[in-house]
């Protein structure tokens, strides 16, 4: 038989690679790509505001630039420790402690990551065997159902309410000898919903009557309005060791590019963490680490200040949107406004195309929150300068004259 030319396709050779994911699915088929990161790209494509993706357009504090020049000019350029530079580790057990009401050991329950995004995956990966069950609220975060199929688990998905409470008798059906954990997000993305102590308990009771781990994402913790409060399932009674306490940088301190998060969780669930990070990314950027210290070390007066200065913004979208027919209520925490579209008579997919391409302003569509449903919704975010945030309801408001 006479050997094929390099370059020539022989029977063999024709298969493509459809064929080849015909016969060998892959994970990634099972969802699809962020749509948050994809209408970035459509705002960045027509020259429109974006109000998508969650990122300041405005500087961090300067403390944390000055830190983060310092570290990089006396050669904080190499690997830190795995699971995190020891300053920063010391510094967030005393901020936690402080703050949440949760006493973590810096040297076996802490652990930096590559942002809050990374905390997740290892997280998952820590504690999922293929098959087991995790509960899902929604509307969720894009990311937590790719998340959980990512890490071989079947997501098992409970509503929140119109008015985002919790319908107990669902929640307890929710529950079976498959759910090995339960995703929490409060502040929540997309909806702003803060999570009350009454219903963290009502929760953390059947997270230990089945026992289940509770994963909860708590990167919002300081941006909270009207008083209200903010409280970590990790610190009620029975929770410390079944509980990964997630937070990050990222928002309290506008640097979402800095990719430094961390996991919080006890010592059994922290060695499996660990490793599975350690595969998975190394580190976090070992200068950057170093910044965050200052950061956390910043006086309580920037918290206050971050709070108000986004209840101002809050106030600034939410009129805007109000004025263009757009329906809502103003979030309790977090920095995104979650709006109803039924009024203007397209779908979610629909409205967001035509937002960015007629009227210049980028915002997400609601279904990308939900395993089904969403299609009356959109998300905008407020986490931009006064002046970006009047100029898009300027722009919205010409909806009315279309």
């Amino acid at each position: 038989m006479k050997p094929a030319t390099p370059g020539t396709p022989s029977s063999s050779r024709n298969n493509t690679m459809a064929q080849f994911f015909s016969t060998h699915p892959s994970r990634a088929d099972n969802f699809s790509e962020s749509v948050i990161r994809e209408m970035t790209r459509l705002s960045l494509k027509h020259n429109a505001i974006n109000l998508a993706q969650g990122f300041p357009d405005f500087p961090c504090p300067a403390e944390l630039k000055a830190a983060a020049c310092e570290a990089v000019n006396e050669d904080y350029n190499q690997y830190a420790i795995t699971w995190g530079a020891q300053d920063l580790r010391e510094a967030l057990a005393a901020r936690v402690k402080q703050f949440n009401g949760m006493t973590f050991d810096p040297q076996a329950e802490i652990t930096v990551t590559c942002g809050s995004t990374e905390a997740m995956m290892a997280s998952m990966l820590a504690i999922i065997q293929p098959g087991d069950e995790v509960i899902v609220p929604e509307p969720f975060y894009e990311n937590y159902g790719p998340d959980a199929q990512i890490s071989g688990a079947v997501p098992r998905y409970v509503h929140l309410a119109d008015d985002f409470s919790i319908d107990e008798e669902a929640w307890k059906s929710a529950f079976n000898k498959k759910t090995r954990a339960i995703i929490l997000n409060t502040p929540n993305n997309p909806t702003g919903k803060v999570f009350s102590k009454k219903e963290l308990a009502f929760i953390a009771d059947l997270c230990i009557d089945n026992n289940v781990i509770a994963i909860t994402d708590e990167i919002y913790e300081h941006i909270l309005y009207d008083g209200r409060k903010h409280v970590s399932i990790g610190a009620l009674d029975g929770m410390h060791d079944r509980t990964i306490t997630i937070g990050s940088f990222s928002k309290t301190y506008s640097v979402t590019g800095w990719r430094v998060g961390y996991a919080l969780a006890g010592k059994e669930i922290t060695a499996r963490l660990r490793k599975i990070h350690d595969f998975l990314t190394v580190g976090a950027p070992a200068p950057l680490q170093h910044a965050c210290v200052a950061a956390l070390h910043l006086p309580e007066s920037y918290y206050r200040e971050l709070a108000r200065e986004y209840d101002r913004k809050r106030h600034i979208l939410f009129d805007g949107l109000k004025n263009a027919g757009f329906s809502c209520e103003l979030p309790e925490g977090a920095y995104y406004i979650f709006t109803d579209i039924a009024g203007f008579g397209m779908s979610d997919t629909e409205f967001a195309r035509y937002l960015v391409e007629k009227a210049g302003i980028a915002a997400v569509p609601g279904s990308s929150f939900y395993h089904e449903g969403g299609e009356t919704k959109l998300r905008f975010t407020f986490s931009k300068k006064d002046e970006t945030l009047v100029e898009a309801c300027r722009r919205l408001e010409t909806l009315n004259s279309r």
